[in-house]
């Protein structure tokens, strides 16, 4: 993974020891642009008036929740980036929650309590290999494309009959026994 001293980063917690501790993990990669805010609406507010690169969310917040606010990023005729990839923090990792902040168009999705090698691992899936954004056919959704391998079995409505050349899944490789090191093998993309 390159350098993320030029990376603007947001962090979105009602908790102040929680941001804390993700400013923490952030400045040990080397990441120097670090912005807060303790709810969806101050967030919505900094990503229209900073530069963000990657914003860090929790799930469970007062007013709007995390899942909320990523359907205000990517949804709002006055969102500010649709496509600034968003990292979804939580302790509420039950697959309801994980399926809802996919389907919201979360980029990636990580547990409390974070390690810096997962939220490290998170970071890399967005910055070296970002999946492209998509719409729906139906409309009903925009957001990175949350396949991330063929499904044989699938045989919905929005099926697709393969991946079309402007629409591939990342080729990234495959983390090595080091996990953390940013050294990887082959095929990690589906």
């Amino acid at each position: 993974m390159a350098s993320l001293e030029r990376v603007r980063f947001l962090v979105v917690d009602d908790n102040a020891h929680m941001i804390n501790i993700v400013k923490t993990l952030l400045r040990g990669f080397g990441v120097t642009q670090i912005f807060e805010a303790r709810d969806a609406t101050e967030a919505f507010h900094r990503l229209k008036h900073d530069a963000i690169d990657i914003c860090i969310t929790d799930y469970q917040m007062e007013v709007l929740d995390g899942v909320e606010f990523v359907k205000l990023v990517r949804n709002s005729s006055d969102s500010p980036n649709r496509y600034v990839p968003i990292i979804m923090l939580t302790a509420h990792s039950e697959r309801s929650k994980v399926i809802a902040a996919r389907d919201a168009g979360t980029n990636e999705f990580c547990c409390k309590p974070v390690t810096a090698i997962e939220l490290r691992r998170k970071i890399v899936a967005i910055v070296d290999y970002p999946r492209p954004y998509i719409k729906t056919a139906t409309g009903n959704y925009f957001g990175p494309d949350r396949r991330r391998k063929q499904d044989p079995k699938y045989h919905g409505e929005e099926r697709r009959e393969g991946w079309s050349e402007d629409h591939r899944p990342p080729t990234g490789r495959k983390r090595s026994a080091s996990a953390g090191s940013g050294t990887f093998d082959e095929d990690e993309a589906s």
